[in-house]
Protein backbone atom coordinates (compact mmCIF):
# COMPACT_ATOMS: atom_id res chain seq x y z
CA UNK A 1 0.00 0.00 0.00
CA UNK A 2 1.23 3.61 -1.11
CA UNK A 3 1.99 6.05 1.96
CA UNK A 4 -0.79 8.83 2.21
CA UNK A 5 -0.05 11.81 0.57
CA UNK A 6 0.96 14.90 1.96
CA UNK A 7 -1.91 17.27 1.97
CA UNK A 8 -2.02 19.38 -1.11
CA UNK A 9 -2.42 22.69 0.40
CA UNK A 10 -0.22 22.46 3.77
CA UNK A 11 2.44 19.62 2.37
CA UNK A 12 4.36 17.68 5.74
CA UNK A 13 7.76 19.19 5.14
CA UNK A 14 7.08 22.49 3.67
CA UNK A 15 6.90 20.91 -0.36
CA UNK A 16 4.77 18.45 -2.26
CA UNK A 17 5.56 17.60 -6.03
CA UNK A 18 2.58 17.94 -8.25
CA UNK A 19 1.78 17.25 -12.20
CA UNK A 20 0.23 19.98 -13.87
CA UNK A 21 -1.55 18.85 -16.93
CA UNK A 22 -2.87 21.98 -19.48
CA UNK A 23 -6.19 20.45 -21.14
CA UNK A 24 -8.91 21.33 -23.56
CA UNK A 25 -11.81 20.10 -21.10
CA UNK A 26 -11.20 19.74 -17.11
CA UNK A 27 -14.21 17.63 -16.66
CA UNK A 28 -13.68 15.21 -19.41
CA UNK A 29 -10.22 15.18 -18.06
CA UNK A 30 -10.90 14.98 -14.41
CA UNK A 31 -13.42 12.06 -14.97
CA UNK A 32 -10.90 10.51 -17.26
CA UNK A 33 -8.51 10.52 -13.50
CA UNK A 34 -10.84 9.83 -11.50
CA UNK A 35 -12.55 6.95 -13.43
CA UNK A 36 -9.68 4.81 -15.18
CA UNK A 37 -7.02 5.59 -12.97
CA UNK A 38 -8.82 5.87 -9.55
CA UNK A 39 -7.70 9.16 -8.43
CA UNK A 40 -9.38 10.97 -5.62
CA UNK A 41 -11.14 14.72 -6.58
CA UNK A 42 -10.03 16.82 -3.98
CA UNK A 43 -10.91 19.88 -5.93
CA UNK A 44 -13.48 19.79 -9.49
CA UNK A 45 -11.83 22.85 -10.96
CA UNK A 46 -10.08 25.93 -11.76
CA UNK A 47 -7.21 24.31 -11.22
CA UNK A 48 -8.96 20.53 -10.95
CA UNK A 49 -7.06 18.41 -7.97
CA UNK A 50 -6.58 14.65 -7.84
CA UNK A 51 -5.03 13.53 -4.84
CA UNK A 52 -3.09 10.34 -6.92
CA UNK A 53 -1.62 7.36 -4.18
CA UNK A 54 1.14 9.49 -2.43
CA UNK A 55 1.26 12.54 -5.49
CA UNK A 56 -1.69 14.92 -7.00
CA UNK A 57 -2.24 15.50 -10.55
CA UNK A 58 -3.71 19.32 -11.33
CA UNK A 59 -5.79 20.21 -14.35
CA UNK A 60 -6.10 23.04 -15.76
CA UNK A 61 -7.69 24.75 -18.71
CA UNK A 62 -5.70 26.43 -21.57
CA UNK A 63 -4.82 29.80 -21.40
CA UNK A 64 -3.42 33.23 -22.43
CA UNK A 65 -0.30 34.88 -20.45
CA UNK A 66 -0.58 36.18 -16.96
CA UNK A 67 0.78 38.42 -14.56
CA UNK A 68 3.18 35.79 -13.58
CA UNK A 69 4.51 34.44 -16.49
CA UNK A 70 3.92 37.35 -18.83
CA UNK A 71 4.79 35.38 -22.32
CA UNK A 72 3.80 32.16 -22.01
CA UNK A 73 0.62 30.37 -23.08
CA UNK A 74 -1.07 27.42 -21.66
CA UNK A 75 -1.59 24.88 -24.41
CA UNK A 76 -2.64 20.84 -24.29
CA UNK A 77 -0.21 18.96 -26.83
CA UNK A 78 -1.05 19.75 -30.39
CA UNK A 79 -1.27 15.94 -31.57
CA UNK A 80 -0.89 12.61 -29.68
CA UNK A 81 2.05 11.65 -31.54
CA UNK A 82 3.96 14.71 -29.64
CA UNK A 83 5.80 13.78 -26.96
CA UNK A 84 6.66 16.75 -24.40
CA UNK A 85 5.69 15.59 -20.92
CA UNK A 86 4.56 12.20 -19.80
CA UNK A 87 3.79 10.71 -16.28
CA UNK A 88 5.56 8.00 -15.44
CA UNK A 89 3.51 5.59 -13.05
CA UNK A 90 5.60 2.91 -11.15
CA UNK A 91 3.78 -0.32 -9.58
CA UNK A 92 4.52 -3.53 -8.07
CA UNK A 93 2.47 -5.82 -10.89
CA UNK A 94 2.02 -4.13 -14.18
CA UNK A 95 -0.04 -6.65 -15.72
CA UNK A 96 -2.77 -6.48 -12.87
CA UNK A 97 -3.07 -2.74 -13.22
CA UNK A 98 -2.97 -2.82 -17.06
CA UNK A 99 -6.14 -5.00 -16.84
CA UNK A 100 -7.39 -2.48 -14.01
CA UNK A 101 -7.36 0.35 -15.67
CA UNK A 102 -8.46 -1.50 -18.96
CA UNK A 103 -12.11 -2.49 -17.64
CA UNK A 104 -12.21 1.13 -16.86
CA UNK A 105 -12.11 2.10 -20.15
CA UNK A 106 -8.21 2.97 -20.46
CA UNK A 107 -7.20 2.80 -23.80
CA UNK A 108 -3.57 1.45 -24.37
CA UNK A 109 -0.80 1.51 -26.64
CA UNK A 110 0.12 -2.06 -25.96
CA UNK A 111 -0.26 -4.65 -23.65
CA UNK A 112 2.98 -4.51 -21.05
CA UNK A 113 6.37 -5.06 -22.80
CA UNK A 114 9.28 -6.82 -20.99
CA UNK A 115 12.79 -5.19 -21.67
CA UNK A 116 14.70 -6.88 -19.32
CA UNK A 117 15.04 -3.97 -16.55
CA UNK A 118 11.11 -3.02 -16.84
CA UNK A 119 8.05 -4.34 -18.22
CA UNK A 120 5.89 -1.65 -19.41
CA UNK A 121 3.23 -0.04 -21.21
CA UNK A 122 1.49 3.28 -22.49
CA UNK A 123 -1.81 5.09 -22.54
CA UNK A 124 -3.05 8.38 -23.47
CA UNK A 125 -5.47 10.66 -21.61
CA UNK A 126 -8.23 12.46 -23.53
CA UNK A 127 -5.79 15.44 -24.38
CA UNK A 128 -3.30 13.17 -25.98
CA UNK A 129 -1.01 12.98 -22.78
CA UNK A 130 1.20 9.49 -22.51
CA UNK A 131 1.16 7.87 -19.10
CA UNK A 132 3.86 5.50 -18.50
CA UNK A 133 3.15 2.28 -16.24
CA UNK A 134 6.03 0.13 -15.14
CA UNK A 135 7.31 -2.64 -13.64
CA UNK A 136 10.86 -2.75 -12.51
CA UNK A 137 12.54 -5.90 -12.89
CA UNK A 138 15.97 -5.76 -12.96
CA UNK A 139 16.42 -1.68 -12.83
CA UNK A 140 17.75 -1.66 -9.81
CA UNK A 141 20.22 -4.30 -9.38
CA UNK A 142 21.36 -2.96 -13.03
CA UNK A 143 21.78 0.72 -11.27
CA UNK A 144 23.29 -1.03 -8.05
CA UNK A 145 26.29 -2.26 -10.41
CA UNK A 146 26.77 1.02 -12.43
CA UNK A 147 26.82 2.88 -8.64
CA UNK A 148 29.42 0.02 -7.34
CA UNK A 149 31.77 0.21 -10.19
Amino acid sequence: MASEAPDYFQPEGGLVLTHLLIVRDVDRSREFYQRVLGATVVRERQPAILRFHNSYIVINNEGGPTDDKPDVQAKAPPDSRTLSSAMNIRVTDVRAVYEQWRSRGGEFLTEPKDHGVEIRCYLRDPDGYLIELGQGTGILAEMGRATSA
